[in-house]
């Protein structure tokens, strides 16, 4: 006589809207889907009833693109016509950095509320709290970046890349936007209060968008200066907008960016679910 055991799948037992049910103690790929979505309404409904969450996207584009614009344009390029080629892409980076730092702020001060204190209770993976607001923000991105771009056609900006290649640029700035959001992210996870979050990201903001490509030539910094915006990614990001928007298609730039988005998001999310599975 043989006796043939079944494997049974960890449970455990959650209220529902459909009462006392039990569910899989490891939800399954659709499922983790799922919950990340409900997430991410959560955090446009958030969004929705706090307009101050907006300004960061909307005046602070306008206002970057008229103040540099005005201020450097003459004296780096001669004048503001033939500086907003390069200070457009540029803009974009900055506005997309700036954005996915509101992030790790956020995430920080929801956690210092308690808000995470009531996800633990709830039968749902634990990637969902931290990828559903990655996904609201998407929101913001693409204002940030159509604001950008926008107030740039209003100054006499006119991209020699068409149609094809703004909304090529626009969707760089996104994904990138998205990307380095992670890292933020993973401060959030780590740091003991919004306000340290917030001047870790700070720190991290500046060197990435002022030593880079975004508002002067590469070429006109000093040699060992160089070196660094080479390989600074953000420096990728602003020459594969650049390039796109300027009608020069999708160029090896364009692949490096995305393998920069890539990799960021490879290491840090990890890093953040992990930081972030240990508080709960």
């Amino acid at each position: 006589m043989t006796t043939t055991l079944t494997p049974t799948t960890p449970t455990v037992t959650a209220v529902t809207a459909a009462g006392i049910r039990d569910l899989p103690a490891h939800p399954s790929l659709r499922e983790t889907w799922s919950q990340s979505l409900s997430m991410a309404w959560r955090a446009t409904k958030k969004m929705r009833r706090n307009p101050e969450q907006w300004f960061d996207v909307t005046l602070q584009p306008l206002l970057f693109t008229a103040m540099f614009a005005y201020i450097f344009g003459g004296a780096i390029s001669g004048s503001v016509q033939d500086y907003l080629p390069i200070l457009i892409p540029g803009i974009l980076a900055q506005t997309a950095l700036t954005a996915s730092m509101a992030t790790g702020v956020q995430l920080r001060e929801d956690m210092d509320k308690g808000v995470f204190d009531r996800f633990k209770s709830l039968p749902i993976a634990r990637i969902a709290p931290l990828v559903g607001p990655a996904i609201a923000d998407l929101l913001r991105y693409g204002t940030a970046a159509t604001l950008t771009i926008f107030t740039g056609f209003l100054m006499g900006y006119r991209p020699g890349g068409g149609v094809a290649g703004v909304f090529g640029g626009w969707l760089m700035t996104v994904i990138a936007g998205w990307s380095l959001a992670w890292i933020f992210t993973w401060f959030g996870t780590v740091a003991r209060s919004a306000q340290a979050v917030q001047g870790i990201s700070m720190m991290i903001m500046f060197p990435l968008t002022f030593l880079s490509n975004a508002f002067v030539p590469a070429d006109t910094l000093p040699s060992w200066l160089q070196t660094f915006v080479r390989l600074n990614p953000v420096s990728h990001v602003v020459t594969a907008v650049r390039t796109m928007m300027a009608g020069g298609g999708v160029t090896t730039e364009v692949a490096w960016a995305l393998g920069g988005c890539f990799a960021v998001v490879a290491v840090f999310l990890p890093l953040a679910v992990r930081s972030y599975s240990r508080k709960m």
